[in-house]
């Protein structure tokens, strides 16, 4: 299924005012707060200074704070990307710079019942092969050792699958990884790491697969309105993606933390539909009022996820895709900023 044709009123504007994002991407679904009230602390962030890390802990923080709970929400990156200290201690969430590569920096930090990990490395690696490693294969082994007592969330990516058409519905759980490059293989090895030392250790593991997750500042949403509103072409080769909203993403994750067990548990997150690229881009130029410049032809696969189990469990996300397009155009006209980080979905080597 495909994005919706249907137009929505053109009086659609953006949910809150630019200064309000943040906020407005981690408001807690009360089945983050059920889940929660089962959840023991501290809770512990590890990679937070990223794009889903802050949004993940202010949604814990505030979902504990609807139950009266005083648990430490604890963020732990270098905090050298995206997000500084202040922007999580502003919202009464603790910070540990660390780094997690570091064998000695990672041994020093508290033990936490409850730990979500987001570290790794993705842009430059195809060029960088041994901080691919460093930071994809080998600190995650540590990070799962050190945590061994802890039930813990571990994010992925669903370029582990290998492509498939559009006729399958997407790759499942059930699918079997064929990683194609050596960033896919990578995320493959991460997996691994905290599979392996979940048998080993007892530790309760689930692993999220999640692929595109978007918000006004990135996501392959924002890459095609950009090219859009800019009159870009848009190449199409890379035909049909997968999409989610961030904040529904961050609570199915929270969500699976329902799912962690000593037999790694996997879970794919992301979007009901298999989009169009061909057919978002022309949707934002609908939507903006522009016309459309189109290059290549689709492929006759992608990487396509199922999320169908997630949704099951979890609900459906119910931010729609017509939603997310005009909330971003509405956004990127504005003036609204962004991550400056193109997501590089059209690539089909998997070299990032």
């Amino acid at each position: 299924m495909c994005a919706s044709r249907l137009p929505l009123p053109a009086t659609l504007g953006l949910p809150c005012s630019l200064d309000l994002v943040d906020q407005f991407l981690s408001e807690p679904t009360a089945e983050v707060v059920g889940l929660l009230a089962g959840a023991g602390g501290p809770f512990l962030v590890l990679g937070a200074g990223g794009k889903l890390g802050l949004h993940l802990c202010l949604m814990l923080r505030r979902g504990l704070d609807q139950q009266g709970r005083k648990d430490k929400v604890i963020a732990v990156s270098r905090f050298l990307t995206l997000r500084s200290r202040g922007e999580f201690e502003s919202w009464g969430i603790e910070t540990l710079a660390c780094d997690l590569a570091d064998v000695a920096s990672l041994a020093k930090l508290p033990e936490a019942p409850t730990v979500f990990f987001l570290a790794g490395v993705k842009f430059g690696t195809a060029e960088s092969p041994n901080l691919l490693h460093l930071l994809n294969v080998e600190m995650p082994r540590h990070v799962a050792a050190r945590f061994q007592r802890s039930r813990i969330v571990a994010f992925s990516s669903g370029c582990v699958y290998p492509f498939v058409g559009v006729e399958s519905g997407g790759s499942t759980e059930d699918t079997r990884p064929e990683p194609i490059s050596d960033y896919a293989a990578s995320c493959l090895a991460r997996e691994q790491a905290f599979t392996d030392a979940a048998a080993q250790n007892g530790s309760a593991v689930v692993l999220v697969r999640l692929n595109y997750s978007v918000e006004f500042r990135y996501g392959i949403l924002v890459d095609i309105a950009q090219r859009v509103l800019a009159g870009e072409p848009v190449d199409v080769t890379m035909g049909f993606v997968n999409a989610i909203w961030q904040s529904d993403a961050v609570a199915h994750s929270i969500q699976a933390l329902a799912l962690a067990r000593s037999s790694a548990v996997v879970i794919n997150v992301t979007g009901a539909e298999i989009l169009s690229v061909r057919e978002l881009a022309q949707r934002c130029g609908e939507i903006a009022g522009v016309a459309v410049k189109i290059i290549g032809c689709e492929a006759e696969t992608a990487w396509l996820n199922n999320a169908g189990r997630s949704h099951r469990l979890f609900g459906a996300p119910p931010t729609s895709v017509e939603t997310m397009l005009y909330w971003i155009i509405h956004w990127l006209r504005a003036g609204g900023e962004t991550w400056g980080k193109p997501t590089g979905f059209e690539r089909r080597d998997g070299r990032y």
